[in-house]
């Protein structure tokens, strides 16, 4: 398929300077003019569309029928009571969902890709939405393209298109060629500078962009099971619903009665609450983690994370601090001079000895110009610091070819052409065995440089040796070799650099052992660097353990290459440290990990982490020096690319499904005393306890309450004191599925108690049955209150459920006993909720009633920690 761009009708932007980009104001100007860099049907759900998908729920339904019920019976005030529920439910769930919504609206801001500009003459990086027609990318390798556009400079740039064109082979591109690049496409390789032409639904994308609007992120495991027992749940409330109107109407022979009845329980049997529960927790929740700076790109990422046994993290930016320094250089002798090492401190500006001039002049050269890497900014640091005034700094010489690094070849190599010279100068430098193979060393003087390199990582100071290369030749009459290893070079020396570790790294790091997570550290460094490093962090035991000596915890990427997947397997269940691992080699890591049946987390920031990032179970992005691929392949981006962010995120994605069960289980509990006194007074041949207009009621409480005060629950204060959760288990387990039945049981009994001591001592000057049902209704709306607090924590302890803060959780409190106070003693709501005053003693009842159900829902969570220690050590060994 070709593809081809239209000429641009904002083309003259392209006129401003390429080396300065737009201007701020007029960036702004254009993006007012164009819109949002966005695809059509990018935007958030208009309320209109959360009102229609609320009102065709089957409780809404419900309560319209039977608010027309009763305007048919000609009681309009109790069905005009009845449709004001039915907007105040409405009101409210537009509440929560739009709260949901205004957390999702801001997700995607932040997910928005970044994008690099020059914007003012520098560059910045931006929301791929505000990129605008005129813009200057910045485009590296693994860059996602922001917008259609022309390449101005570039080398070796390569651009996929498959997704546009459906060719898998990367299409080359230049500026004297073609020079298109599209917007959404990936650059696989070279870096260069482009104008952008167009943008939004203008773009290539853009216009097939309604090809992409019908489709929706993929519903999470959990929400597909909890559909499907809301399914079942709904087809028992039909079938028992039609029952009851049945029986009801054949016993009493009202079927007026029957139909209501009929219609109440099935209000109290549709637990509507959890699609609820599994829209507004994990939003909100993915909210709270971006206000760790961690981005939730796919929420079903929240149940995995909190569930992860084996943390796999990268060492550069993530436990340190990515700010490189050159702590130490190394001159090589040779067979003529002895050895020389310096040490060097971070201060003012200094004279640097004759004898590591070279190693500092090299090191520079065979770096980027502009570099962006903390590595390579720290060797131009040095320079600064130390060979200004002298013949070591080449700002005048030409760059005439680079060499990368590759998986075969950990080293980098730039030849020069000096501005009057007649030969071209290679510079190398990279891990130091791959600069020792470049130099071809005798292995006597092998052994003495390698003790050298050893002794500088047991410092935990990343190693780099650096060679020097002479081609005769002047520019233009030379045919450059094509592989680094053709070229005749030198040893010049070895350079320690320090990365000092982030603080509260080794906090972080002791809190995820605690938690029973398996924190790994992978670095392409020296195994001496990353076992200093390791070791300051807690990462790696110093003294021996059940694996053996410390040696069984560090595994560097050669023996990788050496060991089949069982071997891996069996290494990878005792090792902390993996060095000199590839890129590539991460996949494989990964793959072993999860055959022995751990839960991984797993963070990159290349290219080629994003197959590792897609096969861990929760892929962690770096956000700063992350590519766009490694962003897009990763569940979580880390805005901060900080370690300690990653740990606070497991233990808020605990929190956030301790938070999803217990509200679960309390919506389960709840709805066995609603439904119990809505189904069994009509078949016991007592008055009916509960009315459409009750159950109403008894929703403002439990919908605000399973949704918005759960979710605003603290964390457990021993949640990260317990092992990962199997994620194999079901949200409620057998034994958790239990104790809420019982609950609502023990509800149940409390509430029928009250029905039944109201019928038996009514005094007859307020009607019997009002009473009965005004004490019964009281002790169900204090036993749901109760169970509220019961289901805030799993431990027995009162402290527990009455002491954590949580404001919500008393404002539904209060607004829910002012309100049945106001339906017990306001005469026309008396009258509207067919209830009557109570006196103290009846008040007494209830209060006894509550606190003995509260005291045996109390004994179930007491028993809890016996029945778990019984089923642990029931299993075999």
């Amino acid at each position: 398929m070709a593809l081809s761009s239209e000429t641009s009708a904002d083309r003259t932007n392209a006129a401003e300077p390429a080396s300065r980009g737009l201007s701020s104001a007029r960036a702004a100007e254009l993006l007012a003019t164009h819109g949002p860099n966005t695809l059509p049907g990018a935007g958030s759900r208009r309320w209109t569309h959360i009102a229609r998908e609320t009102l065709t729920e089957p409780m809404f339904l419900l309560l319209l029928g039977a608010a027309l019920l009763y305007g048919l019976l000609g009681d309009w005030q109790e069905g005009s009571i009845l449709m004001g529920l039915v907007l105040l439910v409405l009101a409210l769930t537009l509440y929560q969902e739009g709260k949901t919504e205004h957390a999702m609206q801001a997700l995607r801001q932040l997910a928005s890709p970044q994008a690099q500009v020059l914007r003012d003459g520098v560059t910045q990086a931006v929301p791929g939405h505000t990129v605008v027609p005129g813009d200057v990318l910045v485009l590296a390798e693994g860059d996602r393209v922001a917008a259609d556009a022309r390449l101005l400079s570039g080398n070796e740039v390569m651009a996929d298109e498959s997704m546009l064109s459906g060719e898998s082979v990367p299409v080359d591109k230049a500026p004297e060629g073609d020079a298109q690049l599209f917007g959404g496409t990936l650059l696989v390789r070279g870096h260069g500078l482009a104008v952008v032409e167009h943008t939004g639904a203008a773009s290539a994308m853009g216009r097939i962009g309604s090809a992409l609007d019908g489709l929706g992120p993929e519903d999470s495991p959990l929400k597909r099971q909890t559909a499907v027992l809301v399914q079942r749940l709904a087809v028992i409330a039909g079938a028992a619903s039609l029952l009851l109107f049945l029986a009801s109407g054949w016993m009493h022979g009202d079927w007026t009665a029957a139909l209501l009845s009929a219609i109440a329980l099935a209000m109290a049997l549709l637990p509507q609450e959890f699609t609820v529960i599994l829209t507004v927790l994990p939003a909100l929740g993915a909210w709270r983690l971006a206000r760790q700076q961690v981005l939730t790109r796919r929420l079903a990422a929240i149940e995995t994370l909190g569930a992860t046994s084996v943390l796999c993290v990268d060492k550069t930016g993530t436990l340190t601090e990515n700010r490189m320094r050159v702590a130490a250089l190394f001159a090589y002798g040779g067979t003529s001079a002895p050895d020389a090492t310096l040490p060097l401190t971070d201060a003012a500006p200094h004279a640097l000895p004759e004898a590591f001039h070279g190693v500092a002049e090299y090191a520079i050269l065979a770096s980027v110009q502009e570099p962006f890497d903390p590595m390579e900014q720290a060797f131009h640091h040095l320079g600064a610091q130390t060979l200004q005034d002298t013949e070591h700094l080449h700002r005048d010489w030409t760059l005439v070819r680079e060499y990368g690094l590759s998986p075969q070849l950990r080293a980098m190599s730039h030849v020069w052409t000096a501005v009057d010279g007649d030969a071209h100068i290679v510079a190398a430098k990279g891990a130091p065995e791959a600069v020792f193979d470049l130099c071809h060393l005798p292995p006597d003087e092998l052994v003495r440089v390698q003790a050298a390199a050893t002794a500088l990582a047991g410092q935990g100071l990343r190693v780099l040796g650096v060679a020097a290369g002479r081609v005769p030749g002047a520019a233009g009459t030379v045919t450059l070799p094509g592989h680094e290893h053709d070229f005749d070079f030198t040893l010049l020396g070895l350079i320690g650099l320090e990365d000092p570790l982030r603080p509260g790294i080794a906090a972080s790091v002791a809190s995820c052992h605690q938690a029973g997570i398996r924190v790994v550290m992978i670095t392409g460094d020296h195994p001496g660097t990353a076992t200093a490093i390791a070791r300051h962090a807690g990462i790696l035991r110093t003294a021996p353990d059940a694996a053996g000596a410390q040696g069984a915890q560090v595994l560097s990427g050669h023996e990788i290459d050496t060991l089949d997947d069982t071997a891996l397997r069996t290494r990878m269940r005792h090792t902390r440290v993996c060095a000199r691992v590839a890129p590539v080699q991460k996949l494989r890591i990964v793959q072993a990990l999860q055959a022995e049946g751990q839960i991984v987390a797993m963070t990159g920031d290349g290219v080629n982490d994003a197959p590792a990032l897609k096969a861990a179970h929760v892929g962690i992005a770096m956000g700063q020096r992350g590519t766009d691929v490694a962003r897009e392949s990763a569940a979580l981006v880390l805005l901060d690319d900080n370690f300690a962010s990653i740990a606070a995120a497991v233990q808020l994605g605990r929190r956030i499904f301790d938070n999803v069960r217990k509200s679960m289980a309390y919506v389960l509990a709840v709805h066995v005393p609603i439904a119990g006194m809505a189904l069994l007074p009509v078949l016991l041949g007592w008055p009916t306890a509960l009315y459409p207009l009750h159950i109403a009621f008894l929703e403002l409480v439990i919908d605000p309450a399973c949704s918005m005060v759960f979710e605003n629950e603290p964390a457990e204060q021993d949640g990260m004191q317990q092992p990962p959760r199997d994620v194999r288990a079901a949200l409620l387990g057998r034994f958790t599925l239990w104790q809420a039945l019982a609950q609502g049981g023990l509800g149940l009994l409390a509430v029928m108690g009250a029905m039944a001591w109201g019928l038996a001592h009514a005094t007859p000057d307020y009607g019997g049955p009002e009473q009965a049902r005004t004490l019964a209704f009281a002790t169900l709306l204090l036993v749901n209150l109760g169970l509220i607090l019961m289901n805030r924590s799993a431990h027995w302890s009162p402290r527990t459920w009455l002491l954590p803060p949580n404001r919500l959780l008393w404002g539904v409190c209060a607004v829910a006993l002012a309100v049945l106070l106001a339906m017990v003693y306001v005469p026309w709501l008396q009258k509207l909720s067919a209830f009557a005053p109570l006196d103290a003693a009846q008040w007494g009842v209830c209060a006894a009633l509550v606190g003995l159900t509260l005291a045996a829902c109390m004994a179930l969570k007491a028993v809890q920690p016996l029945a778990a220690a019984l089923r642990r050590s029931s299993k075999p060994a």
